[in-house]
């Protein structure tokens, strides 16, 4: 079996991976509490792949409200590699229809005080972040996509807004604007999170609607978002199926090693707790 493991999180419509072997359901606690449920374990085509439903089963916890933290800490600790996470996202650009794969490359942050980082109780870490997806990861999943017969747009600009509420049309146009490509409520943080904890992660999101700018769309309705998932799910799955068998044996991107200059709090002043709490993310530099 491949020494490589695949975290997938999955969002609204993507709850469960059929077709994974040797099945086991992990409950992992961390210092930051619990993630968002118990995660599934298995292995597909000899790579270990691990899946976690973001929403939790049922999607009863909104994007607010969601343990980011703990999410991430879960996978580092089962020992992912990559991360892929998936979403529905509302389009700001004509040319993104519904039904369409984004795989974003940047993120703008628009969420209130959610907590982004493990770093605290008496650490500091500052990691690089100007490119804030693996572009490895990211250009296995644009040819999967074209593998399955996805119409995929590669790159781009994911807007993260704090939720639940979808935009307001002011809100809407302007974000406009700013030549954001998709919006979404989720992504952000585990982007940041995953880069601190040196995983590998990358954004499937798919194109429900067109938020409310589109004067001759309908506005955004959680009815419409629901009919076009049913369609995308299945081929969010073919896509990271497909990913999954062309994943390196050996990272070589900046993800892997993104710690190894950020830490800046000296190790003698380091709480112990705290070096026990993130052992599994700096362990390695200690």
């Amino acid at each position: 079996m491949s020494e490589k493991i695949v975290g997938v999180i999955g969002g609204s419509g993507l709850y469960e991976m059929e077709g994974l072997e040797e099945v086991q359901t992990v409950a992992i606690k961390t210092p930051f509490g619990d993630p968002s449920d118990s995660f599934v374990v298995g292995v597909f085509e000899g790579v270990r792949v691990a899946f976690l439903p973001r929403h939790g089963k049922g999607h009863r916890i909104q994007p607010s409200s969601l343990n980011f933290r703990a999410n991430i800490y879960g996978m580092k600790k089962l020992g992912a590699q990559w991360i892929v996470g998936v979403s529905a996202v509302g389009s700001m650009k004509e040319s993104i229809h519904p039904g369409d794969m984004v795989i974003p490359n940047q993120f703008i942050d628009q969420t209130k005080g959610r907590p982004s980082t493990f770093f605290s109780g008496g650490i500091v870490a500052h990691i690089s972040f100007a490119d804030p997806v693996c572009p490895v990861l990211s250009q296995i999943l644009y040819d999967a996509g074209k593998e399955v017969g996805a119409t995929v747009h590669k790159d781009g600009t994911y807007l993260c807004i704090e939720g639940p509420q979808f935009s307001t049309r002011a809100e809407s146009r302007l974000f406009r604007t700013w030549g954001v490509d998709v919006i979404g409520m989720t992504n952000l943080p585990e982007a940041k999170l995953a880069r601190e904890a040196e995983i590998c992660y990358s954004t499937i999101a798919f194109a429900t609607d067109y938020d409310c700018w589109h004067e001759a769309a309908e506005d955004v309705s959680i009815g419409e978002v629901l009919r076009i998932l049913s369609q995308s799910t299945k081929i969010a799955k073919n896509a990271i199926r497909q990913a999954i068998k062309h994943l390196p044996d050996k990272r070589e991107c900046v993800c892997a090693s993104a710690l190894q200059h950020a830490l800046i709090t000296g190790k003698k002043f380091i709480p112990e707790k705290t070096k026990k709490d993130l052992e599994p993310i700096i362990g390695k530099y200690m």
